[in-house]
């Protein structure tokens, strides 16, 4: 699938989860943006031969930083463009393939889409949790600055 089919796909999947989650008609197109953004990141470091899951941690903090970005600048909680934002980044076709194979009696490959799924997941929990980190640093810092100035 080429570049232009994997940026429309991603852009429609988040901006449709957006509706679905109920975000307000004025930020669809930046939740939209947002997953779209996130996940050429992931699919060219991936294309360029990076691991999945520092490629997924690596998309999520660029999604969180790009979230709080729009939520400052229309005034709407940041959940909802982290949300939106994310949604190309889930394993679910991975985690079908998991339940598939256990079904099938196929322990071994189970537990081995398993542990990508769970190493994913935690790479996008990590990747939010990581810009908040960066975030907290970064403001504490400029606080720290302006009180020296004065």
């Amino acid at each position: 699938m080429g570049i232009l089919a994997q940026l429309i796909t991603s852009f429609v999947a988040s901006a449709g989860f957006g509706i679905l989650f109920n975000a307000p008609k004025k930020v669809l197109v930046q939740c939209g943006l947002n997953g779209m953004v996130g996940w050429i990141v992931y699919y060219v470091l991936v294309e360029r031969g990076m691991d999945t899951v520092p490629a997924t941690i690596l998309a999520a903090m660029l999604v969180a930083m790009i979230s709080r970005f729009f939520s400052k600048i229309y005034k709407t909680p940041i959940i909802i463009f982290n949300v939106s934002g994310i949604i190309p980044l889930v394993p679910g076709g991975m985690a079908y393939n998991a339940m598939r194979s256990v079904v099938q009696n196929d322990y071994l490959l189970a537990f081995q889409y398993s542990t990508k799924v769970m190493l994913l997941a935690g790479g996008i929990a990590m990747g939010l949790m990581f810009s908040e980190v960066v975030n907290q640093i970064m403001l504490k810092t400029a606080g720290k600055k302006q009180k020296t100035q004065l």
